[in-house]
């Protein structure tokens, strides 16, 4: 049995000509050659598969190529062209930087830059992922990069330009690699697939080159493991089915029910993609690059930015007729804010459920509630609760009997305002009036103490998101006091910030639950607090300090500072 190799191994290009997707770049390299004009250092940067590496290679191959092809290509022919096919050149050397990234092993490459080549113009240092080089090694390797020997010729390749120290690229020609587009991978592909004698359909290839993001080597990879699970035969079908890649029929269908309002089939189909083992998460993100691509099949002018195949292409051309702009826009905004919530949903089914019911509201919004049913339901601005107007078995006795037969505590006094108790505001629905054309019923319920820590610990619950004002109201125990007042003693000046703040908030959400709309919040730092307590970081600080001096010899031991 031969033995197999891989088509990102045995297809790797061997001159600038077979590099898939990088022309301007290798005919750059190609005319420096030619023109006999090199520089002694270059970076080649981009993501990964693009063909960095390789370049290096086929750039080191070629600068010392004995019979150089009027094109700027190597022969292949000469001593040096073979040493390099058959690798076993000497004026060649590769160091993978991830694994030897000491400054011994740069102070060794160095050592070796010494020594001139036997054969050929150029010793070639090719150093691959040299971002991972410590900073005391980059130190070591300046010298010798900024002034090599005249046959001395480093290429750097890197995925994380962002992480080399500026020195570097400062004496570095920087080379930036893009990724490659879907036609260029697709037509590579099928170049392989022939030589392969490898069938298969155009839309199969498209969604591999699609699944590869732009690098050649993945798309390779991939190839390879669709051409062993279809036994040779690539299928649009079976290449979904093994990438586990969700088929854009679905999209079309889901979109179908969503353009109709019909919010049982949508979930249905939902429910269909779930039992072939897709998550909600990527039904989310499929569904907005879906929408994206429907909203760029909209105008011609940004049609050249999706990248199927033509018969894919007149279905989506034809969806982008039947779906508005807005709702394209608006279904890209609700799918990019579920994909946000999706990681932090504690029920994320239930969560994308609710984007495809608000996808079908969409061009089918619920109907407006009847004129007068809204009257009944109608509510003043700043009332927190409607009044009950359910009949009692017996009339309620007004607000001064209330105060002679069961002792109020001093927070309710009467104000000399109507009380929704009193007969005045005992109205029907029908006359209950609008919002804005009558001030908000006055509320002068009872309450005790115990009502009001109840209701304090209330709004504590509500503020789960916020857990420092969590914590600070947890922390303080509001006291009731005379003339409606409700004091609550706060300790630190940061403290009594957090909360003036929130004052109206609060004071709405205790209205509410104790209803009474005529309390007062006094917020004050309260005198009985005998002993200091700290609150912000640097109060901690400085009480730590002051029980253990040591502290600061920890903090100049570890040059520390306080943010």
């Amino acid at each position: 049995m031969d033995n197999y190799i891989v088509s990102a191994r045995k297809y790797r290009p061997a001159t600038f000509h077979s590099v898939v997707g990088q022309k301007s770049l290798t005919a750059t390299l190609k005319n420096a050659i030619q023109n006999n004009k090199l520089a002694h250092a270059y970076l080649f940067c981009g993501p990964r598969g693009v063909g960095k590496t390789t370049c290096a290679r086929i750039f080191a191959k070629t600068i010392n190529c004995l019979n150089l092809n009027p094109d700027g290509e190597a022969c292949n022919e000469c001593e040096s062209c073979r040493a390099f096919n058959e690798n076993r050149s000497y004026n060649i050397y590769e160091l993978d930087a991830a694994s030897n990234n000491s400054v011994d092993d740069v102070r060794s490459l160095t050592d070796q830059v010494r020594i001139p080549p036997q054969i050929g113009r150029y010793k070639v240092y090719i150093i691959d992922e040299v971002h991972v080089l410590s900073n005391q090694a980059f130190n070591a390797f300046l010298k010798t990069l900024e002034e090599p020997p005249h046959y001395a010729l480093f290429i750097l390749a890197t995925t994380e330009k962002h992480k080399i120290i500026p020195t570097i690229l400062s004496r570095c020609q920087i080379y930036d690699f893009s990724r490659i587009g879907i036609d260029d991978i697709v037509e590579n592909l099928e170049y392989i697939a022939k030589n392969e004698n490898v069938t298969c359909e155009r839309e199969a290839l498209n969604t591999i080159a699609r699944k590869a993001d732009g690098g050649m080597r993945d798309a390779l990879s991939i190839f390879d493991q669709a051409v062993s699970f279809s036994g040779g035969n690539i299928t649009y079908q079976s290449v979904i089915e093994n990438l586990n890649v969700l088929d854009y029929e679905y999209y079309f269908r889901l979109t179908e029910f969503l353009l109709a309002g019909d919010v049982p089939h949508s979930l249905l189909i939902f429910n269909e993609i779930m039992n072939k083992g897709f998550d909600g998460q990527q039904v989310t993100t499929g569904l907005a690059g879906f929408f994206r691509d429907v909203l760029v099949c909209k105008d011609p002018q940004t049609i050249v930015l999706f990248e199927v195949g033509d018969a894919v292409k007149e279905k989506y051309l034809n969806l982008s007729r039947q779906c508005t702009t807005d709702f394209l826009y608006k279904s890209l905004e609700l799918s990019n804010e579920c994909d946000l919530n999706y990681r932090y949903s504690k029920n994320r089914r239930l969560l994308v459920e609710i984007l495809l019911i608000r996808l079908c509201q969409l061009n089918h919004p619920t109907p407006p509630v009847d004129d007068d049913k809204k009257k009944m339901t109608l509510k003043p601005v700043t009332e927190p609760e409607a009044p009950s107007t359910a009949p009692t078995p017996a009339p309620q006795p007004a607000p001064a009997q209330v105060a002679t037969e069961t002792p109020a505590p001093a927070a309710v006094k009467s104000r000399s305002k109507v009380s929704l108790k009193s007969p005045s505001a005992d109205k029907s629905p029908d006359t209950v009036p609008e919002a804005g054309n009558s001030p908000a019923p006055v509320l002068e319920e009872p309450f005790t103490q115990e009502d009001l820590v109840k209701a304090w610990k209330e709004y504590a619950d509500c503020c789960k998101e916020d857990a420092h004002l969590e914590n600070t109201i947890l922390n303080i125990v509001p006291q009731l006091q005379a003339n409606g007042q409700v004091h609550i003693p706060v300790f630190h000046p940061d403290q009594q910030r957090k909360l003036t703040g929130k004052e109206a908030e609060i004071s709405a959400f205790l209205s509410q639950k104790l209803r009474n709309n005529q309390l007062q919040l006094k917020i004050e730092i309260t005198e009985d607090s005998k002993e200091y307590l700290p609150y912000t970081s640097r109060d901690k600080f400085a009480y730590m300090r002051e029980k253990n001096p040591a502290v600061m010899t920890l903090v100049k031991d570890f040059n520390l500072t306080l943010d």
